[in-house]
């Protein structure tokens, strides 16, 4: 078989060519830190790269709604704690004043003490988080929960949606409270024994006009009805405290899982320096070898034999 100069110099061009394609693929690889330069490399392994780089997006997402949520749920029990200790407080005054040795003017300093932990009670009651939403409005987040009418009256002014957000692949939290699911209504059973329903704010100010007139039937049924009001508030607390713990049990989850994810991909996606450097520490030599090769091939010729 006979192979001629250009056949020859044909081949050792297309074997260096190879050799400089798999040096300069080694020298990328390096440089971006990345095993898959190209989806074309590897289709499958490109593949799973997408995919997990997806399911951590979602657990990243699933971490900024539980930083939310968090930060929402905090603000209401704090808001709570602080609406319960108002309630104690008033139920303190109701109790001194039940005593029937108070003077007008004892009464009306009570009075006014309970009128001032009542209006705080409001100002919680319409309580808005870092984002200036109303946390008590229900889905009306951008109404206060609770206004005084001109007679002075208070009225819920949000409705009853519950907003839930995702803080995992199965698991969801309510983000807001509907303001009558915490500042509840009370049952008032009548003399003739029928029952309404009266608002919270509106069972405060009966048991405070009853401490301004002395009237001691009044004050009683108040200080019964003060206990359902803290009652209800302090079960708010209790769900809010909850939901906080499911956070914070969610998130350690969350945690693990993106350890594992990203252990995955780092596997998948990441370069090997060792095992990089040493391939392209042999990709040098044999292109070194083939260019010394090429180039003492290159002056060998017939005509040196026919001197």
């Amino acid at each position: 078989m006979q192979i001629s100069t250009s056949l020859l110099f044909d081949r050792a061009s297309a074997q260096m060519g190879t050799l400089q394609s798999d040096l300069a693929r080694s020298q990328a690889q390096l440089a971006s830190q990345k095993q898959i330069l190209n989806p074309s490399d590897a289709p499958d392994q490109a593949a799973a790269i997408s995919r997990l780089k997806s399911i951590i997006g979602r657990q990243d997402s699933f971490a900024s709604n539980i930083t939310t949520a968090q930060t929402r749920l905090n603000t209401e029990d704090s808001t709570l704690g602080s609406a319960s200790d108002a309630l104690v407080r008033i139920k303190e005054l109701s109790i001194q004043a039940a005593n029937g040795t108070n003077d007008s003017t004892t009464r009306a300093a009570i009075a006014n003490e309970m009128q001032a932990m009542r209006d705080q009670l409001l100002s919680l009651a319409n309580t808005q988080d870092t984002t200036g939403n109303y946390i008590f409005s229900g889905s009306k987040t951008k109404t206060p929960a609770f206004q005084t009418a001109a007679d002075g009256s208070v009225s819920y002014q949000g409705d009853q949606a519950k907003t839930q957000i995702a803080v995992g692949e199965h698991s969801t939290v309510n983000m807001n409270r509907p303001g009558t699911s915490a500042f509840v209504r009370v049952v008032r059973t009548a003399a003739d024994g029928t029952t309404t329903g009266v608002g919270f704010f509106q069972s405060l100010d009966d048991l405070i006009a009853g401490v301004k007139t002395g009237n001691s039937s009044t004050i009683q049924r108040g200080m019964g009805e003060i206990d359902s009001l803290t009652s209800g508030v302090v079960l708010a607390r209790a769900d809010a405290g909850s939901n906080l713990n499911v956070l914070d049990q969610q998130n350690s989850i969350l945690t693990d899982t993106k350890l594992t994810l990203k252990t995955a991909l780092s596997s998948s996606e990441d370069l090997d320096y060792a095992s990089a450097i040493t391939k392209m520490n042999v990709q040098m030599t044999a292109l070194q070898a083939a260019q010394s090769s090429f180039a003492k091939i290159s002056q060998l010729s017939l005509f040196n034999y026919l001197k």
